[in-house]
Order: structure tokens, then sequence, then C-alpha cells
């Protein structure tokens, strides 16, 4: 499966299982909360969660929820950390507005992009924000 892919998909759940109250996280996320997130066909996030499930980064219930293991879990928040360093770099110093939805093009195009080591420097260059420009947290 291409990176950029694995990665989107599981950003997109660890960003839909930070918005679930404490209730619901143990639960598991639907299938079709990711779809919707990420504007593609449940069909689409079937084939993509066989995937995951065989690189051991999802446990599923086949048509209903599905879980981050352990790795997926450290893979999800690394993708998540690296969108947030560049959505903080791309309003605090190229000035885009939050609200724009360039800027979560632009994020998206970017995170994809950049090294691990250009992260690491951009977050420093940050000053290690706590949070993006949406109040979520950044985790490292």
């Amino acid at each position: 499966m291409e990176l950029k892919t694995r990665e989107d998909y599981l950003r997109a759940m660890y960003e839909i299982y930070e918005k679930q109250d404490s209730e619901e996280k143990g639960k598991g996320i639907k299938s079709v909360d990711v779809a919707t997130f990420l504007g593609v066909s449940r069909a689409s996030v079937s084939e993509i969660n066989r995937k995951l499930e065989k690189e051991c980064l999802i446990e599923s219930e086949r048509y209903t929820k599905v879980r981050l293991t352990e790795k997926g879990l450290k893979e999800a928040k690394r993708a998540v950390y690296r969108h947030r360093v560049i959505e903080v770099f791309l309003v605090k110093i190229l000035k885009y507005s939050s609200e724009d939805l360039k800027v979560e093009d632009e994020t998206h195009r970017l995170e994809h992009a950049f090294s691990e080591e250009s992260i690491k420097r951009l977050n420093n260059l940050l000053q290690n924000p706590k949070l993006c420009p949406h109040g979520k947290k950044i985790h490292k």
C-alpha cells in the first residue's frame, strides 16, 4: 500500500478517535465515519482496512468498527503530528487563515513531502507548539 494512503487513513482514524468521548473510545471507529472524513466510499475504506489489518495497524470487526493497534496508533500519531506542525507553520509563518480551506489542502500536500528531519526542524523553528491552529494538541 502506498505510504501516503496509509498515513491518510491512519490520520483520519486518529482524528475521529480524538473526538470520541471516553465511553466511545474503547468501542472503535466506524468505517462510515472514516469514509465521510476522507470523502471516499465505504468500499474504499473496507479495502484499505483489510490492508491495514494485514500490516497489523488495525483490528477490525467486519463491516462495523476498527481499532488502532499499538503499532497503528504510533504511526497515526506520527502522521497527525506532521500534519499539525505543518498547519502551524502555514498559519503562523506563511499567514494562511486557519479557516481557509486552502490551508488544509496545502497541509495535506506538504505532510507527505517533508522528511522527518524537516518536520523536526520546523517544529524547533516554531518553538515546539502545543496546539495546532484549530486548538488540537500536538503530540510527539
